[in-house]
């Protein structure tokens, strides 16, 4: 049995000791080289080695706003988006007459962020009370928006009702009821969707692969509670069944997983349509389309994973004799992870003796487990560089890590940075658009970054920085 650690699996005794590069990395020739899939399409390096993004210096953006600072780049989020919505189009017209792209808002979410996707013709994905407020506060049309969530309160169902949202996608026997018995009381049919548990485990962290069988999310195929459940909807005239709905887990590139999953989420879908003599206009195929956090990965370019979607469900309704439903699909981290850098500021580094002479450099920053959980909750890698200036200096293996009284406060656990890296130096770590600011936390009573957007040599605040003042007005003393 593996050893764990509250803090994470780089907590764990013995984890890290011996300085071992990961296979992936490699010592770079260059210490200042940007590898292109890990950065928004607009970050460059200036002449002068510094980086600019959206036509803007970091230090200007540092200068202005402070670090540590999330930047949006507003262009590729936003070219990100439209890919999506446009290769899924195209993939679909002939077979169903289109898909639906819904944006994961949970990736990310302000009322800024919910303007873009209204108008870049999006649908938008949403989990609680609180992204539901901010998609419409965003001028997201409530026809256009979901409302997901295993666990959701009256007050959110009944708020959903009340906005007209396109469709709530339940989640337990039980919730068929407490949504039935809401729009009874208002006089409404509500439009559900139907969350279904496909037994197909994708090959990712367990703490984010959703669809096997033991855990929390849908109703389950393989034990005859998802078929339950359609009998369930279909019993009550205050619901309107609209489809099935799978979501197989995250930051996946191998699309094996989505046909397994669509074959049985169609073989149920056939099973209503004979069964009940009810054909359902639509499936959902969920997200969960990986992106490059290091050099190791190598994500599909939305036009060929809507073209292979597209090949899968022709393929399996032929099998099965049913109609193509209408497709819909739930990017979040495909379109906001890739899109966004965090800027930090280097304060103190040191180097640490390990076994067999082996050394590291700990290089640490002024945000950390605070602003990026991810690497402490699921393991995960990112890269980074020195942005405020370039380096001739060779790099050496370094650890990012920040400044909370907790061993396992690491962002970037292995990259060679250049061995001249320094207080004062701005340090830039790509893909932090999805998750790292919607789970930032007030940890050792740390306020949280800003969220800015640039485009075109300007930039605005989407979200702006928390300060000591936030935290002590909601202290009740």
């Amino acid at each position: 049995m593996s050893r764990t650690h509250e803090a994470g699996q780089l907590h764990t005794p013995g984890s890290s000791s011996i300085a071992v590069v990961p296979a992936w990395l490699r010592p770079p020739a260059d210490v200042n080289e940007l590898l292109p899939q890990l950065w928004s399409r607009t970050v460059e390096r200036t002449p002068a080695g510094a980086l600019r993004v959206g036509g803007v210096d970091v230090a200007e953006l540092a200068a202005t706003y402070g670090t540590p600072l999330y930047v949006v780049d507003e262009l590729d989020f936003r070219s990100r988006a439209v890919a999506f919505r446009d290769a899924f189009a195209d993939a679909f017209a002939d077979l169903c007459g289109g898909a639906d792209v819904y944006y994961a808002s949970k990736a990310f979410l302000a009322t800024g962020v919910a303007r873009w996707i209204a108008e870049d013709g999006l649908h938008l994905d949403t989990s609680s009370g609180g992204e539901l407020a901010l998609g419409l506060r965003g001028g997201v049309l409530p026809g256009r928006i979901a409302l997901h969530g295993n666990n959701k309160s009256r007050a959110e169902i009944a708020t959903a009702l009340e906005a007209g949202v396109g469709r709530i996608v339940v989640d337990s026997l039980e919730e068929i009821d407490v949504v039935a018995d809401l729009a009874h009381e208002r006089g409404v049919v509500a439009p559900v969707v139907l969350r279904v548990t496909v037994g197909v485990e994708a090959h990712t962290h367990s703490y984010i692969a959703t669809a096997h069988e033991d855990q929390k999310f849908g109703l389950s195929l393989g034990s005859g509670a998802a078929e339950a459940g359609v009998a369930k909807v279909l019993a009550r005239p205050e619901l309107d069944l609209h489809g099935l709905h799978s979501h197989i887990g995250s930051q996946i590139f191998d699309m094996g997983g989505f046909e397994v999953s669509a074959r049985r989420l169609l073989g149920l879908h056939r099973s209503v349509e004979r069964e009940h003599g009810v054909t359902l206009p639509e499936i959902d195929l969920g997200g969960g389309y990986g992106i490059a956090y290091t050099s190791e990965h190598a994500p599909l370019p939305p036009a060929e994973i809507a073209g292979r979607l597209a090949e899968i469900v022709a393929r399996e309704c032929l099998v099965q004799g049913i109609a193509v439903p209408r497709v819909s699909v739930e990017p979040g981290r495909a379109i906001a992870g890739p899109s966004t850098f965090t800027l930090y500021e280097v304060g103190t580094t040191k180097e640490v003796a390990l076994d067999a002479g082996a050394r590291r450099r700990y290089v640490s920053v002024d945000g950390g487990m605070s602003d990026n959980i991810r690497t402490a909750l699921y393991d995960a890698d990112y890269s980074a560089t020195i942005a405020s200036r370039a380096s001739s200096a060779p790099g050496v293996l370094s650890r990012v890590v920040g400044k909370h009284c907790e061993s396992g406060d690491v962002i970037v656990k292995d990259e060679f940075l250049p061995a001249d890296a320094r207080a004062g130096d701005l340090l830039a770590v790509p893909g932090t658009g999805a998750y790292c600011r919607s789970m930032a936390s007030n940890y050792n009573q740390v306020p949280r970054p800003a969220v800015v957007s640039v485009r075109e040599g300007s930039s605005r605040v989407l979200v702006r920085r928390e300060t000591p003042a936030d935290l002590l007005a909601l202290d009740a003393g």
